[in-house]
């Protein structure tokens, strides 16, 4: 740097950087020890790239297409398929409330809670994307059976042994939990401590006393009251959140030693076990547990005494992985099950003499299942490539959390309203009810969807990937004032670079309907890829207009956040429909999915933005950023009912497309099973409907007698309309349409 460089940034460190520092530490909101360790946890990934304005699409290009080992794919089809047999969920739900005793075991010999733990310790070690393949596909069987093998698997014992456990912790419990001698659950919600998990009355007191005949053992008096915890009737150990507090100073010189982490055997003397919880007629096993003054030795703190008061921070790392996984498979497992059943049931059930399917009141809410469906499989599988190779999105792992729970929503409440009254009648016939009833569990768990849309995804996003406005929070953390002001100055005006550079591209690019914006690729994706580019600059500068214009306020205008979240969240959740399509070759087939997932996300991008604008309390500031963001207009559109009616005609016709979009849910090979029936049923009354065409159109004055569809083809055989083979081809068409259409009789007797 030359004299007259220095002198420069001298200068502009002490009139301009030095004040507006001063300013920063005045105005900004104090930020919690929890909120800082939230922060800091995970890594930044896509998401920085979605912020930076200008994302690189070639970064998202070069991840390798998701797909599952030798190894990992014969577990799906053997094991994984044997299990799903294993689960009759109407049995499960509607007489045992739990799983078959042969299931349980079945789950424990073949390895279903050691999906992450590593061979070494005699687990399967299998990929995110197989553990999310497996939980997808158990999913669309029974939700019951796939909770109780994602819990274990996700956040609790067995995760957070690998990433902080001591070595003793690691061999002891380790295999213990691969074999399934050990049945883990993790306890962190209290009663009144649910998403402000830092607020919990949860405490243990660091002491001494007698302890397995051994004396004088340093430990801790834990008392706690947890609930909602998955497992927790069965398990054998515990794992555990709460506070520690050393008022004797036996640890150092602190009083409030944080949150901290301890693994607790469920048979050591004072852990009560309560009654079971009933989660909306699902029953996996859940319900409270609680302990007072039970006291715990120090090497039962998850990765010993080293890790006291790092249990905050240990949570959030793992639990990106859990809200990555678990539940965004789960809510495809659902779009897959009702695309695949829900359209092929449109198709078979008539109203009118006409497949219910056909109807464009119908094909809007089959159109919506179907899209969603692409959209969540898309996200949750570029999600676990991204976990395999080493990222701990956090941001990423609350958006599909947040949305793909939503999707599954959606898809099922349209499921539902298909399938009308066959879908609100209960008994074995009923394949959607249990999952309708268990929707709002995944809505609640692992971040309430209203709490992570409005505080979690932006607020967590605009700090973490955002390029600069972290490294402005640790500078002003600094104790050392010339390294701060220093450090504070090179974000300071690096970010007002970024946020003049953002302005332009906004404005040009709306100018030019993002023409000019270079990007590799070919029809139909490069014309989304320059939308979402220009979105994305809108979005970087409105972000820092926002934070600007309100500073710490912005964490309190929850719904300004909601929107901005909602912005990044469908820049991603586009992204990663654009990478399936090209990662699967570009297949004609599925161009209408690609087109009104990508559709929808951009209209609701807009719709955002103007809620944001219309919003906004500097009113001069949101009138100049609307003709900045949109300076020739909102001319984004949601897709239109052509498109819905294509995909729509797709969930109802057999064909590559429908099989790929429900590509790993299990199909019951038995006659009896409810998805046979309609599967069966789709392809004989498809077969039949050009025989029933013919007739119609030859007997177009028939008047159906008492002896309805015999007399109808009495009549076509005598006048040589129809063969006798063809006959029995529509014979074998209503009969099964009529045993996919029955319900099952199962309500009390009140004789």
């Amino acid at each position: 740097m030359t004299n007259m460089a220095k002198k420069l940034t001298g200068w502009r460190q002490r009139w301009l950087s030095r004040p507006v520092l001063t300013l920063f530490r005045r105005v900004s909101p104090r930020m919690s020890q929890t909120e800082r360790e939230a922060l800091d946890a995970g890594s930044v990934w896509w998401d920085g790239e979605l912020f930076s304005g200008r994302p690189r699409w070639s970064k998202l290009r070069s991840l390798p297409p998701p797909t599952l080992s030798a190894e990992e794919q014969a577990f799906i089809d053997g094991p994984v398929e044997k299990l799903c047999q294993l689960l009759d969920d109407w049995t499960i739900t509607g007489e045992r409330y739990d799983l078959s005793e042969e299931a349980w075991q079945y789950i424990k010999e073949q390895g279903f809670l050691s999906l992450i733990i590593p061979k070494e310790y005699g687990g399967l070690d299998y990929s995110n994307l197989a553990h999310s393949a497996i939980v997808m596909k158990l999913a669309t069987r029974s939700i019951t059976g796939a909770v109780t093998v994602m819990v274990p698997n996700s956040l609790g014992p067995a995760k957070l042994l690998l990433e902080y456990g001591t070595e003793e912790q690691k061999n002891h419990y380790l295999p213990r939990l691969a074999k399934g001698e050990e049945i883990p659950c993790f306890a962190l919600t209290s009663p009144e401590a649910g998403s402000d998990a830092g607020s919990m009355p949860d405490y243990g007191i660091v002491c001494r006393q007698e302890f397995d005949g051994k004396k004088d053992v340093l430990g801790m008096r834990v008392t706690w009251d947890k609930r909602y915890i998955t497992l927790g009737p069965v398990a054998t150990l515990l794992g555990l959140a709460f506070k520690l507090y050393d008022p004797d100073h036996l640890l150092g010189d602190q009083d409030d030693l944080g949150i901290t982490l301890a693994l607790i055997p469920t048979d050591t003397p004072g852990v009560n076990i309560g009654r079971r919880h009933f989660p909306l007629n699902v029953v996996f096993m859940n319900g409270p547990n609680s302990g007072k003054d039970v006291f715990i030795p120090m090497d039962w703190i998850i990765g010993g005494q080293d890790r006291v008061g790092q249990g905050w921070r240990m949570l959030m790392e793992c639990l990106s992985d859990g809200r990555g996984i678990s539940l965004p498979a789960l809510s495809t497992g659902a779009g897959k099950l009702v695309s695949h059943a829900v359209g092929g049931y449109a198709r078979v059930r008539r109203q009118f003499k006409l497949p219910i399917g056909r109807f464009e009141g119908v094909e809007e809410a089959l159109a919506r299942i179907g899209a969603y469906t692409y959209m969540m499989d898309a996200a949750r599988g570029l999600t676990s490539v991204a976990l395999d190779r080493g990222e701990k999105p956090s941001v990423i792992s609350a958006i599909v959390k947040y949305h793909l729970t939503e999707g599954m929503r959606q898809v099922i409440n349209d499921g539902m309203d298909v399938l009308g009254g066959a879908g609100i009648c209960l008994g074995p016939r009923n394949f959607l009810a249990r999952a309708y009833e268990s929707t709002p569990i995944s809505i609640t768990v692992e971040g309430a969807n209203i709490l992570t849309r409005t505080m979690i995804i932006f607020g967590q996003g605009a700090i973490r990937s955002h390029p600069y406005i972290f490294k402005e929070l640790e500078a002003l953390g600094m104790e050392d004032p010339e390294q701060s002001l220093e450090n504070f100055d090179r974000a300071l005006f690096s970010h007002i670079g970024f946020t003049a550079k953002n302005l332009f591209r906004s404005l040009f690019h709306g100018l030019t309907s993002a023409r000019f914006i270079w990007v590799r690729g070919r029809r139909p994706t490069r014309r989304y890829y320059q939308h979402l580019t220009r979105m994305s600059a809108a979005f970087a500068l409105m972000t820092d207009i926002a934070l600007l214009t309100l500073g710490g306020d912005l964490k309190r205008k929850e719904k300004l956040s909601g929107r901005l979240g909602d912005i990044l969240s469908q820049l991603y959740l586009a992204s990663a429909c654009l990478k399936r399509f090209e990662d699967q070759g570009h297949p004609k087939s599925d161009e209408p999915l690609l087109h009104w997932c990508c559709q929808h996300s951009l209209f609701e991008i807009q719709r955002a933005f103007d809620g944001l604008l219309q919003n906004l309390p500097n009113r001069p500031v949101a009138w100049i950023m609307r003709w900045m963001v949109f300076p020739l207009g909102q001319h984004f559109k949601q897709p239109g009912d052509k498109l819905g009616h294509r995909i729509a005609d797709m969930l109802i016709t057999p064909g590559e497309a429908r099989e790929r979009l429900c590509e790993g849910m299990y199909q019951p090979p038995a006659s009896d099973e409810p998805l046979q029936r309609i599967e069966d049923a789709l392809h004989k009354v498809i077969a039949a409907e050009p025989i029933e065409k013919r007739i119609r159109q030859q007997l177009p004055d028939y008047e159906p007698d008492y002896h309805g569809l015999e007399g109808l083809l009495h009549a076509a055989l005598k006048q040589a309309i129809i063969s006798e083979q063809e006959a029995e081809t529509v014979r074998g068409a209503d009969a099964a349409r009529r045993e996919v259409i029955k319900v099952d009789d199962f309500g009390p007797d009140l004789k």
